[in-house]
């Protein structure tokens, strides 16, 4: 789930830090700038693990802050595929069920993934497998704030880097649809299709 990503970055330390250690003022710099955030078909970023090269700092003309290259490496969020991961339903709706782990809610299992057969029951806006037994079908909802187990089948990273319009039309056409469209940078696709995985509670003996 977590791993450990080898990083290269310029971190510019101002005036006023030069007085502190200058590993503790790249380690906090460097956690502002990447901490819970994501790169690129890397992950999410959690936390600093360690710096493992300082090279030369150097002051350029016009800017009294130092300029270094660090060598470091960053605990990174990014599971395995065929891993298997406990979240929460965070919600439902036609497009499957939404996951949370807590610190990260891009977690999607869609409706062809879930135990099948499978319906959406509009009125309680919820997932229900409609469990096969000698007695009939039973409905086993997918309430949300259950615990669910689920693995890990695909991943879709979006470059989410601003990018300039190629005009002055494009730009006003494609305001009101990036308000609209908002798509994570990150997201981790699920699947519970097999025995053992869904929610908890169907697998544990009352």
């Amino acid at each position: 789930m977590f791993v450990l990503v080898e990083m290269t970055d310029t971190v510019r330390i101002a005036p006023w830090q030069f007085e502190r250690k200058l590993n503790d003022s790249i380690a906090e710099e460097l956690n502002k700038k990447l901490a819970n955030k994501v790169v690129y078909n890397v992950g999410l970023c959690i936390c600093l693990y360690d710096i493992t090269k300082l090279e030369d700092s150097y002051i350029f003309p016009g800017d009294g802050a130092s300029h270094t290259k660090v060598h470091f490496r960053y605990v990174v969020f990014h599971p395995f595929l065929d891993e298997i991961l406990i979240g929460q339903i965070k919600s439902c709706s036609q497009d499957g069920v939404h996951v949370s782990i807590g610190f990260f809610d891009d977690i999607v299992i869609p409706p062809e993934s879930l135990q099948q057969p499978a319906k959406f029951d509009e009125a309680e806006q919820v997932w229900v497998w409609e469990y096969e037994t000698e007695e009939g079908a039973h409905d086993l909802y997918m309430d949300i704030g259950e615990e669910i187990r689920f693995r890990v089948v695909d991943e879709t990273f979006v470059d989410t880097s601003p990018t300039g319009p190629s005009s002055a039309e494009a730009s006003a056409s494609s305001a009101t649809e990036e308000v609209q469209k908002k798509e994570a940078p990150y997201t981790l696709v699920g699947s519970i299709s097999e025995p053992g995985l869904g929610l908890l509670s169907w697998w544990t003996n009352s």
